[in-house]
């Protein structure tokens, strides 16, 4: 096996054909070159430098060795270059999970912002149920999750990011939007269309019907919220969705919300990584500005107020 000390020798020795200037650039004595030399010249059994006088000329041999030596140390060159563009967050790859709302809804603008700090870092979004993005981490598919924790994982750490409002809601025409308040017993006699298995507003619903000893008349469930506000829209159902996902349709009053008696519903959502591992660079850049846009304070804040926080501060940094 070729000895990588004596290679960088040689090949100093050849780019400058001078040891005692070799030895300058490699920190060692112009007599440690001499016998580095000759150590790989008896190890490959080549003579790699003719001598006259002060003078050294490579030989055939050690020009052709020269030539591969050069590529070697030239490779080195530009995998210190990528160490250091990698911590320097000058390249990398951010790979992020999280539910198909805060995909929507919230990533891209987070992304953006990211992006605008970390322009040369690729960004590859994962996106699903809160159950699957859970079980991504522990597949080493996304570093960081933004998600509702729906399970408990001795492996999976949870650090609480954002309460999302959750609200019933209904076609303009249907009975309950004329209440102003309604009981949840009502709610267990509608054809109720519910979001997949696995996701945080299942779990925080199937939740509420339990609590009020009853269960959902599960008319369909999907993934897709969009499909969902058309069904309920066109009076197939009602439904339970975080407001900031029909926020529009609220506003243009296609949908309606139905208010319960009691207090508000907030689904809790998380940044979750993996407990024991070191996160990358572009991860952890990712998670501090995520903890920043963090509320500080007891009060809920929804995707909403938290995609507010983040356009007042970019403003506030473009007019500077």
């Amino acid at each position: 096996m070729i000895n990588f000390n004596q290679l960088r020798v040689f090949y100093q020795a050849a780019k400058c054909l001078n040891f005692t200037v070799a030895a300058k650039k490699l920190y060692i004595t112009q007599p440690a070159v001499t016998v580095q030399v000759k150590f790989f010249e008896a190890y490959c059994n080549l003579k790699l430098f003719n001598r006259r006088g002060r003078r050294i000329y490579l030989t055939d041999e050690g020009n052709t060795l020269y030539e591969y030596a050069k590529r070697v140390f030239e490779y080195e060159k530009e995998i210190e270059d990528a160490i250091e563009d990698l911590k320097e967050l000058k390249r990398g790859v951010l790979r992020l999970g999280t539910t198909k709302t805060y995909a929507r809804y919230f990533m891209p603008s987070m992304i953006a912002a990211f992006h605008e700090k970390y322009p040369h870092i690729k960004i590859h979004l994962d996106e699903g149920s809160s159950l699957d993005m859970g079980h991504s981490l522990l597949e080493f598919k996304n570093e960081l999750v933004v998600v509702a924790k729906v399970e408990d994982n001795p492996d999976i750490f949870f650090s609480p990011f954002s309460r999302e409002e959750l609200v019933l809601i209904v076609g303009p025409s249907h009975p309950l939007a004329k209440n102003k308040a309604i009981d949840f017993m009502e709610i267990a006699e509608e054809p109720v269309i519910m979001k997949e298995v696995g996701s945080g507003t299942r779990k925080l619903v199937n939740g509420l019907f339990a609590q009020n000893n009853s269960s959902p008349d599960v008319l369909m469930e999907t993934s897709n919220t969009e499909f969902i506000k058309q069904l309920v829209q066109r009076g197939e159902g009602v439904s339970f969705l975080v407001r900031e996902a029909v926020a529009s349709e609220l506003k243009e009053k296609i949908l309606v919300t139905a208010p319960i008696k009691g207090k508000k519903i907030f689904l809790d959502v998380s940044i979750a990584c993996l407990k024991n591992r070191h996160l990358s660079p572009p991860a952890m850049a990712f998670l501090d500005i995520l903890k920043k846009m963090r509320s500080t304070d007891l009060a809920p804040q929804g995707i909403g107020l938290l995609m507010a926080k983040m356009q007042a501060k970019r403003k506030r940094t473009s007019d500077s």
